[in-house]
């Protein structure tokens, strides 16, 4: 319930009825900001309400509405804290943490929260606007968010008795639930469960490295498999054969898919959850890591009327998410969009998305041949394994289809050697391909620690930059912080092949011509290569050398 000061001074100055502000007079939940139903009053205004405030009490009042704040500000706090204390920080200054009020009372609790901040407080008075708008940024810690972790549905498991057995208490579920938590926390891609002789480990992939979690007893390995099981409407009285499943969560309100997977091993079944968080899911183009020439070349191909656009990469590269970019810059009213996919990560509305299922013959080269019964005009088949599926896929794109799809290999020019050695004619190759596309990912440089490291000009040089250019390279790396986990890396970038294929290219290709000599044209052509791409993401301090050299392989030319 909010102070009888602040009914007193809406009603005083006429702003809101009080036949609409009685509501707000009672009792409310303690875990929520109470003062915030306010700004869903028509006739409230959040900023005249807060200049009275400060006149009422001799304070400057500062409209934060357009401030900019940074994050390493705002994580300053609990969510807990900002309930409880109605203060959030917004600036460090020296040893001095401003704190942004919209309650004057707050400042009688100046030594509780020093003690919370572990430094001296200064209060800066705003209108509760400008309050809620930095509010929305404060995150749970995974402590606090294990409450708020809810299943979409219920799950009804028909293998009562099995679970009985088990004996999957409210600990186990907290403990699950925490693990969920804290991987949605720390954005992480997977989640690794591992049963060994005497102990059971838990790992999170965070920015493509394995991070090792406290891992509860090896007594309770058997009960949190199978209460992450039940969750995926997996056979839990199955532990021979490995299994698939799905679980859907609200973290937070925040709508989290994950992708289950079993597998039997010598002390126990290991399970992975791959997270699929489409709040996270990037389809923007523009902010994936192409440079302005590799996505001109890109659109370009994927533009077209018809043909073939490959991309390509190890496992976890973000192929994926280069796919959905480009089929949501196709996706249009005028288009037939099929997808066949292993299995659908995400739901992208206005697009017919197939989940291929082997069990029942549904694989690709099946609904590839589907599709094309269906009138389509763009086709993306999740992976071309076979000469099957190739054959097919090259036929729709010389029939006046687009179609996109990937490939693993190590670099764009490669691709081509990949598609003859399953068989598929070079004519047809060079008849159907527009664009070839390879990518990996580099982790970027922790903002809130990064600072400049000496390298020198020899080695910036061995590394592959130009000698006209190493000596005004300046290079990066974090140093670790609390917000990085001690890593000194946050987030990750993508670095990209872009092959055109240009006429140059196609003469080659029609000449059975190796992947040496695809490359050594592609770079004539203007290609920049995956350790061009990466130099080029160090030197704009996005990433570390280290880095870029580990992701990027080798070029020899």
């Amino acid at each position: 319930m909010f102070r009888k000061e602040f009914s007193d001074v809406i009603t005083q100055t006429g702003m809101v009825p009080l036949k609409d502000l009685r509501p707000l007079l009672v009792d409310k939940d303690p875990n929520q900001v109470s003062e915030l139903e306010l700004l869903r009053l028509t006739f409230f205004d959040d900023v005249k309400f807060a200049k009275q405030i400060a006149k009422n009490h001799g304070l400057t009042f500062i409209d934060l509405s357009n401030a900019k704040i940074a994050d390493s500000s705002v994580r300053l706090i609990k969510r807990k804290h900002a309930i409880q204390y109605r203060c959030l920080p917004i600036q460090k200054t020296g040893k001095v943490i401003s704190l942004a009020v919209y309650d004057p009372s707050i400042l009688n609790f100046e030594n509780e929260l020093v003690a919370i901040f572990q430094h001296p407080v200064e209060f800066i008075l705003t209108n509760l606007g400008s309050w809620d708008k930095i509010y929305q940024r404060v995150k749970l810690t995974s402590d606090e968010l294990i409450n708020t972790v809810k299943e979409v549905s219920a799950q009804d498991q028909a293998d009562a008795e099995t679970v009985k057995e088990e004996d999957i208490g409210s600990d186990v579920i907290d403990f699950v639930n925490k693990v969920m938590a804290d991987a949605y926390i720390k954005k992480a891609s997977d989640i690794h469960l591992e049963p060994y002789e005497k102990d059971f480990r838990i790992r999170l992939r965070i920015d493509g490295k394995l991070v090792e979690t406290d891992p509860p007893p090896k007594s309770l390995m058997m009960p949190i498999l199978s209460r992450i099981k039940i969750m995926a409407k997996m056979d839990i009285s199955e532990r021979r054969k490995p299994q698939d499943g799905r679980i859907k969560l609200l973290i937070d309100n925040q709508p989290i898919d994950y992708r289950v997977s079993s597998l039997p091993t010598l002390f126990g079944e290991k399970i992975v959850l791959r997270l699929l968080d489409s709040a996270n899911l990037e389809l923007d183009m523009t902010k994936l890591g192409f440079e302005k020439k590799q996505l001109g070349v890109f659109l370009n191909g994927i533009r077209q009327p018809y043909g073939m656009c490959l991309v390509t990469g190890p496992t976890g590269s973000g192929k994926t998410t280069t796919l959905y970019s480009a089929l949501t810059d196709l996706n249009k009213p005028e288009c037939n969009i099929s997808t066949a996919e292993d299995p659908c990560e995400f739901n992208l509305h206005g697009i017919n998305q197939v989940n291929v299922r082997k069990d029942i013959g549904l694989d690709f080269a099946t609904a590839l041949k589907t599709f094309l019964r269906q009138d389509p005009d763009i086709i993306m088949v999740g992976e071309i394994r076979d000469h099957v599926t190739g054959e097919i896929a090259i036929e729709a794109a010389l029939t006046g289809h687009l179609v996109l799809s990937t490939l693993h290999t190590n670099d764009a020019p490669s691709t081509v050697t990949r598609l003859l050695n399953m068989g598929i004619e070079p004519f047809l190759v060079v008849g159907a391909l527009n664009v070839v596309v390879a990518q990996r990912l580099c982790r970027k440089i922790c903002p809130y620690c990064k600072e400049q490291i000496d390298v020198s000009s020899e080695e910036l040089v061995s590394c592959g930059f130009a000698v006209s250019s190493a000596g005004k390279i300046k290079v990066y790396k974090g140093k670790g912080c609390d917000f990085c986990n001690d890593s000194g890396y946050k987030g990750r970038v993508a670095i990209y092949e872009v092959m055109d294929v240009s006429p140059a290219v196609r003469e080659i290709i029609l000449k059975n011509g190796s992947s040496d000599e695809l490359k050594k044209q592609a770079i004539r052509d203007g290609m920049k290569t995956l350790r061009m791409s990466a130099l080029t993401k160090v030197a704009q301090g996005q990433t570390t050398l280290d880095e870029a050299i580990t992701n990027s392989g080798t070029d020899k030319f």
